[in-house]
């Protein structure tokens, strides 16, 4: 305490010594109080949404690459393993897998039941080690080997496979469009694997078969439509998509996940933003309390006011007394409130308190990540806040004459 100024060493005895005053004490505890709810409340709402927020990311790369590679005027790559060894003098770039996708429709053979599906024929050994479907399999046919999709064989998402009622094992159609000269073409498929990426959008409409088999579906000899890129940092992946499309050009168009999810990641940002505006007003009302609390102090304490200016203290030095007092107050708060709010989170992340129901949400508890810059930004945000709240009350402090002050204290 000797280290500190006089008037924070006052400011803190006044805090303490409250012994006539308790409703201004009961104020002080509502400040803090109101200061730690709101910046609990920060922690807690901001490390439940950047979970999410996680969560969604982890499960979009579970089933699309860092970036992808298609051509805008909708040709076929022709000669791709030029483009492919092109991509990989990329330092950036890990893997690179070719796709085909086409568009269809499929229908159980059991059952009348049919849907539209996007059909991505695929190199499965190739796209597992970049997305790791061999993780997302929730059921597979005991002929599935897990290297490769197989001849005339289909893994679908999970939705899919429950809008047609076909499980491992049971045979579906697929059917593409011709031309207009041409009827549709029909194969039948067996469904070796089913899915599950946590994406109702994926797993409700798309299927895998295998490169080759596409290949010759398709009548495409050694054509593909795309290429599927892995970086070693997804979260450059933005970078490396835009090195990639300078050394590429037209009409080649690089695209990285980001961009692929622009909207939703977009949506989630401003829920967060909005989340932590309208919890900020809760740390507001707190700092309202702290005004309150210090001009009560400043009516209580008018007496000893004017005996230290009598004894010399300036205006400046007694207005710092009232302006320690908000900052002790507010410090307080901030620090109770990022405690709390911790320990909350961490007993949401480590502790199954709140079951969700996994069919909904494909989690069956929160998820959490608390994020330092998160805490830093409410920290320091709350610690602006309740600072500022004890300017005003300082101020008037300053203007009070010590006669008056020792006479009508």
């Amino acid at each position: 305490m000797n280290m500190l100024p006089v008037e924070f060493f006052i400011a803190f005895r006044y805090l303490k010594a409250r012994k006539k005053g308790f409703f201004s004490l009961l104020t002080t505890f509502i400040a803090i109080g109101g200061t730690s709810l709101g910046v609990a409340a920060l922690v807690v709402t901001l490390a439940v949404m950047s979970g999410f927020q996680g969560d969604i990311r982890n499960k979009i790369l579970g089933i699309q690459p860092h970036i992808v590679v298609i051509r805008i005027d909708g040709e076929l790559f022709k000669d791709y393993l030029q483009i492919e060894n092109k991509i990989k003098t990329n330092n950036a770039v890990l893997n690179v897998s070719p796709f085909i996708y086409k568009q269809g429709v499929i229908r159980s053979l059991g059952s009348a039941a049919s849907t539209g599906v996007v059909i991505k024929a695929i190199n499965y050994e190739n796209e597992d080690s970049m997305l790791g479907l061999s993780k997302q399999i929730t059921i597979a046919d005991i002929n599935f080997n897990g290297k490769k999709i197989g001849e005339k064989s289909i893994i679908l998402g999970n939705e899919l496979a429950k809008g047609i009622a076909v499980g491992a094992g049971d045979e579906v159609f697929l059917m593409f469009p011709g031309d207009f000269r041409s009827i549709p073409k029909m194969y039948k498929f067996t469904v070796s694997a089913v899915v599950q990426s946590g994406m109702y959008d994926f797993d409700s409409s798309l299927g895998f078969i295998d490169l080759e088999e596409g290949q010759k579906l398709f009548s495409m000899q050694d054509e593909i439509t795309g290429f599927d890129v892995n970086t070693n940092d997804f979260d450059r992946a933005v970078t490396t998509a835009s090195q990639l499309q300078k050394d590429l050009s037209y009409p080649y168009r690089v695209k990285a996940w980001i961009e692929m999810n622009r909207n939703l990641f977009s949506a989630l940002k401003l829920e967060k933003i909005m989340m932590f505006l309208i919890l900020g007003l809760i740390i507001l009302v707190a700092a309202f309390n702290i005004i309150s609390n210090l001009l009560l102090l400043s009516v209580q304490k008018s007496k000893e006011i004017g005996i230290m200016s009598a004894m010399g203290f300036s205006k400046f030095s007694i207005s710092k007394i009232f302006f320690y007092e908000g900052l002790i107050v507010g410090s307080s708060g901030t620090a109770l409130g990022i405690t709390f709010g911790l320990v909350v989170s961490f007993v949401l992340k480590y502790f199954n308190i709140f079951k969700l129901p996994k069919g909904i949400y494909y989690v069956d508890k929160l998820p959490v990540t608390v994020i330092p810059a998160d805490i830093v930004m409410v920290a320091a945000s709350a610690f602006i806040i309740t600072v500022a709240a004890g300017i005003y009350p300082a101020y008037q402090v300053s203007k009070l004459e010590p006669l008056e002050a020792i006479r009508y204290g």
